[in-house]
């Protein structure tokens, strides 16, 4: 049976990201490119998302790699899996990435001439920031494709073993009011051990932190799909304990980083209160959605086939346009909003009358060829 509700929220996750990475051209963070005036207001926002949308694209697609695996065998889904996650992180690499290392290149005055005298003869030389080459947003693909391939072992036995004692013994668990919380021990023990050591980078190499933790979320969502009903009667029951809950962690986490001044334990304080609302918040949204979003929508179909294209170039178009709108003088919300509508524009465009339509080109971007199911990423 299909979950309506996890297409929904695929839909809206991957739909937040333009939204997140325009407001990274405004805040005081690093990014490839930045507005002439940066905009302290839109911190506290992005902070918010920034506690659990990666995360919550993670469990999303371990969810979906549940279903996946009900229709293929172990060898199909790892070809399945390349197929769809390989051959668009180096499309993107080749074709997608490079424009937007090209204008970072001329807004630093690293470079100068046309986009046809950086590409392809600067474009592949060094690795990135000193060189060119870089995978940029597409490190999620590629650490999906790590994680699918690194803990397919372990989810082709729950598969075999739908009763293990992990499964009956979590469905004990989450039957309790608080019980979902205590998936988050492993990501207070990273929180820990891992992420004052090893700074998110999204290189790959060293990253320690983020390819443990964000595999966590993705086994999580595996681990909570093969719970069944258990997992969805408890999950919506608990929904708004679950709001509430992330209504009190974030700005409980916001003073703690902001007001509260030192004590004995506030970096584990820290670290718990963190996790504790990424998970909240992910809970809720998972919840409300099970309960509202559980249903056929047209809307949603297309969008959700669509989502991977849209990921895959959308940063593209926001560091282009952002190139040109730099310097123009009009304020935040001007701003903001035409760079989120030309991105979600242009990228439409390109996908609906450059890619969707033609077998040879939707591979390319992770689609499965028209006349075929769609499959969960």
């Amino acid at each position: 049976m299909r979950r309506y509700d996890i297409d929904s929220l695929r839909v809206i996750a991957f739909a937040l990201l333009i939204f997140y990475h325009v407001g990274m051209f405004f805040v005081p963070w690093s990014f490839h490119i930045k507005n002439s005036v940066i905009y302290e207001g839109t911190v506290f926002p992005m902070l918010f998302l920034n506690q659990w949308r990666l995360a919550l694209l993670f469990v999303i697609s371990g969810m979906g790699t549940y279903y996946a695996l009900t229709k293929r065998s172990a060898i199909q889904f790892a070809i399945e899996r390349h197929k769809r996650l390989l051959i668009p992180l180096i499309v993107g690499m080749i074709f997608v990435v490079p424009p937007q290392v090209y204008f970072e290149r001329l807004d630093k005055g690293q470079f100068s001439g046309s986009y046809f005298d950086f590409w392809p003869k600067e474009a592949f030389i060094g690795s990135y920031p000193e060189g060119n080459i870089s995978w940029h947003h597409l490190w999620f693909i590629l650490y999906l494709l790590i994680f699918s391939m690194v803990m397919l072992p372990a989810f082709l036995y729950l598969r075999k073993h739908p009763e293990a004692w992990l499964i009956r013994k979590l469905k004990a668990i989450v039957s309790k009011a608080f019980g979902f919380y205590i998936f988050i021990i492993p990501l207070f023990l990273w929180q820990l051990f891992l992420a004052p050591y090893f700074p998110q980078t999204n290189g790959l190499i060293n990253d320690w932190y983020n390819l443990v933790n964000y595999c966590t979320f993705f086994f999580f969502g595996y681990l909570l799909i093969s719970l069944k009903d258990s997992f969805w009667d408890a999950v919506t029951k608990n929904r708004l304990k679950f709001l509430i809950s992330g209504i009190i962690g974030f700005p409980l986490l916001m003073c703690l980083w902001y007001v509260i001044g030192d004590f004995p334990f506030k970096g584990e304080v820290q670290a718990l209160v963190k996790v504790f609302n990424a998970w909240s918040w992910i809970l809720t949204l998972i919840g409300y959605a099970a309960i509202y979003l559980n249903k056929p929508s047209k809307i949603v179909a297309y969008g959700n086939e669509a989502v991977y294209p849209f990921y895959i170039l959308h940063q593209t178009i926001i560091i282009a346009l952002g190139y040109y709108l730099k310097y123009v003088d009009i304020g935040f919300f001007p701003k903001f909003s035409i760079m989120v509508i030309g991105t979600f524009t242009i990228t439409w465009v390109i996908y609906e009358f450059g890619i969707r339509r033609y077998s040879i080109i939707r591979p390319l971007f992770g689609m499965k060829p028209k006349n075929k199911n769609k499959a969960d990423i």
